[in-house]
């Protein structure tokens, strides 16, 4: 015999529905301002909720459950198949829960305030992952503007993972998940949200990497050079880190270009001797500024032809 959660036992003196009134919190990005966070924040009136919507969230709150899944709640609330997909598809809609995937929903510990549940992307991302048994990090312009290289605020969290791949809105947040062999995961930092979720950011060296390795969906070279002569002028002990992670994590071509901007910047060529070995004798030739015409002098030491200059900020 299911279990059935009724008003009556809603509002009883053993079970009282709690709701959360403590302030929200928001993540805004470097350099937005509290105008444009609470801009992103959507604006709605007040949810009323039904009997099957009292029900659902007195279940959940009672068993203390995170995740729900279809087929749960049919058995839980004695309802059929159509009414449960009903029930789920408006409380996503109304903001109360939050879609996952197909068939398992994120759900709040207490009732939100004013009826609709507001978390970080961050904390949508940490909790799909957990539900997928999967590894990422973040990178990409999330990366970019938390290291401080990129004042552009990012309207999309980008994701490395070993699960997922395309672009994917998941309770008001756009994703773009990048599907990668495991391992090229790694070179993370722990990043404490406020929701009090441990989000993997990826290293300030690992961003630079990424944004060499993946400049085509990014659109960050030559700019990235700059922020690699930036950094190696803050901190020149940041060098080995930068030729660590360009070896593990990045292709020949990542190799070529780090490693000839490294020998610009006047790194010796003992530390660059690692690069030089992995690249071999074989030196097929590539631009040093993907996009620009592919003229300009040949460096048969990298292989590369340099068809243009780094922008002096």
């Amino acid at each position: 015999m299911p279990e059935i959660y009724a008003l009556n036992v809603i509002w009883s003196d053993s079970i009282e529905l709690s709701i959360d009134k403590s302030s929200s919190f928001y993540y805004f990005p470097r350099n937005s301002s509290a105008k444009e966070g609470t801009d992103n924040i959507v604006k709605q009136e007040k949810t009323k909720l039904g009997k099957f919507e009292m029900q659902l969230l007195a279940y959940v709150q009672l068993r203390k459950k995170e995740f729900i899944s279809s087929g749960e709640i049919a058995s839980a609330l004695d309802i059929n198949t159509e009414q449960e997909w009903k029930l789920l598809n408006r409380m996503a809609t109304s903001g109360l829960i939050i879609r996952l995937k197909r068939g398992v929903y994120l759900v709040p510990s207490h009732m939100p305030a004013g009826g609709r549940w507001t978390v970080s992307g961050y904390y949508i991302l940490s909790k799909l992952m957990e539900v997928l048994k999967g590894q990422y990090q973040i990178s990409g312009p999330s990366a970019f503007n938390f290291h401080g290289f990129d004042d552009q605020v990012p309207n999309r969290i980008y994701v490395y993972n070993d699960r997922i791949f395309g672009e994917k809105e998941i309770g008001g947040t756009d994703f773009v998940f990048i599907k990668t062999d495991i391992k090229r995961l790694g070179s993370t930092k722990r990043l404490k949200t406020p929701d009090d979720i441990d989000a993997v950011m990826v290293t300030k060296t690992r961003a630079l990497v990424d944004a060499v390795y993946d400049w085509s969906r990014y659109n960050t070279l030559p700019r990235a050079y700059g922020w690699i002569e930036d950094s190696l002028k803050k901190d020149p002990s940041f060098t080995e880190k930068l030729i660590a992670d360009t070896l593990q994590y990045g292709n020949k071509g990542t190799v070529k270009r780090i490693g000839y901007w490294l020998a610009q910047l006047s790194v010796s060529d003992d530390r660059l001797s690692k690069m030089k070995r992995q690249l071999g004798s074989a030196k097929s030739l590539i631009p040093w500024i993907p996009g620009l015409a592919a003229k300009g002098s040949v460096n048969k030491e990298w292989g590369l032809i340099v068809n243009g200059s780094i922008p002096q900020s």
